[in-house]
């Protein structure tokens, strides 16, 4: 009797461990110039890399819709610089994600350098693109490591 106790257990911890899913491999990162996986540390790591995603993204909307105007608003690297000061401190009350996660910085900075420079003049169509296009990897790094 006490065989088929046992028995019966093993055969219903088979069925419960090949019903459970499998540990899933983390997504690729994407196809991108910048990796940000790894580099959000802390308890609000993921947290952290979705409010950068964000902010980043919507930085590269409203970037590429001003673009599209006629008379564009936002026409200078500077100008790109303190939209996303602006957006930083109303989305982050106040706080910089980067002095929390000083390597995160150091990687969109450099991406940023190395895409667009660090030219605050002024940016015509192809500069704007690249800005834009810089921005959205950023997003996708950053959503990358929220994951």
């Amino acid at each position: 009797m006490t065989r088929l106790l046992v028995a019966g257990l093993l055969i219903g911890l088979a069925v419960l461990f090949a019903a459970l899913p499998a540990n899933q491999p983390k997504p690729e990162i994407p196809d991108s110039p910048v990796n940000l996986r790894g580099l959000f540390v802390g308890p609000d790591a993921a947290a952290d890399a979705a409010t950068t995603a964000g902010l980043i993204g919507e930085l590269a909307d409203k970037i590429e819709i001003d673009g599209q105007k006629a008379e564009p608003r936002l026409k200078t690297g500077v100008a790109f610089d303190d939209l996303r000061t602006a957006a930083r401190d109303v989305r982050c009350n106040g706080q910089t994600l980067g002095s929390k996660h000083p390597r995160v910085r150091d990687a969109i900075k450099a991406h940023l350098n190395a895409a667009v420079g660090d030219s605050g003049g002024e940016v015509d169509a192809d500069r704007r693109a690249r800005w834009v296009q810089a921005l959205r990897d950023i997003e996708a790094a950053a959503e990358a490591a929220a994951r």
